[in-house]
């Protein structure tokens, strides 16, 4: 299955980069995906199923919509 994904996310992915560092920001959506390394802030470029096979998590945090709570007035 092909990510969700929204600008700013932070990801994990599979294998370090040369800086060392697991951890990238998305920056550019799209056909493809534009990431930033959060170790040495290199930009790369992936396509969304290329990304998929790379990933291993999302560290960031999304509501869904039904998550909200819903506050009712009287």
């Amino acid at each position: 299955m092909l990510p969700d994904l929204q600008l700013k996310d932070h990801l994990r992915l599979r294998k370090p980069h040369p800086c060392g560092s697991y951890e990238w920001t998305v920056v550019r959506l799209g056909a493809d995906i534009g990431l930033e390394c959060k170790g040495c802030q290199h930009r790369v470029m992936l396509t969304r199923r290329e990304l998929a096979k790379r990933m291993k998590a999302n560290l960031t945090k999304h509501e869904s919509p039904g998550d909200s709570a819903i506050i009712e007035a009287d």
